[in-house]
């Protein structure tokens, strides 16, 4: 089972220090976005990618493109 889940990543609007502070947690949050998804991705079958239309080669594209938002 997939579960999916939005989290709203926006900078602190105050300090410097805190605004590195949020930038560096958006970028920890993205990057456990990605492991998360390629992980999910990669435990499945073949078959279970093929029914979803991924091929096992894409699972890193289409995790990179759920955490960053690229394609």
């Amino acid at each position: 089972m997939t579960m999916y889940t939005q989290t709203d990543i926006r900078p602190h609007e105050g300090s410097a220090l805190g605004g590195i502070f949020a930038n560096a947690r958006a970028q920890y949050i993205r990057w456990r976005i990605y492991t998360r998804t390629r992980d999910e991705l990669m435990s499945l079958g073949n078959r279970e990618l093929a029914d979803l239309g991924i091929d096992r080669s894409g699972v890193r594209a289409v995790a990179l493109e759920a955490a960053y938002g690229e394609k």
